[in-house]
């Protein structure tokens, strides 16, 4: 009895995700490829910005230890 209920089950929920794969809409190779560029240069920038702000800190804070002495 309990077997035809996990299967119907197992069998709905294949159907649903199944549904929900066909609604999904892939970029094509262009659009990937500006957002991968996109993506990358963003993420430079930011490491580089990151980078800045860390060597003015640490300097910042060395200049004021060294105020201390």
């Amino acid at each position: 009895m309990g077997d035809k209920k996990e299967k119907a089950r197992k069998k709905s929920f294949t159907k649903g995700l199944q549904a929900e794969f066909n609604k999904i809409i892939w970029p094509d190779k262009e659009t990937l490829a500006k957002q991968t560029v996109a993506v990358s240069v963003v993420s430079v920038l930011l490491g580089a910005l990151i980078a800045v702000i860390d060597i003015v800190i640490k300097y910042g804070v060395d200049f004021l230890v060294q105020l201390k002495l």
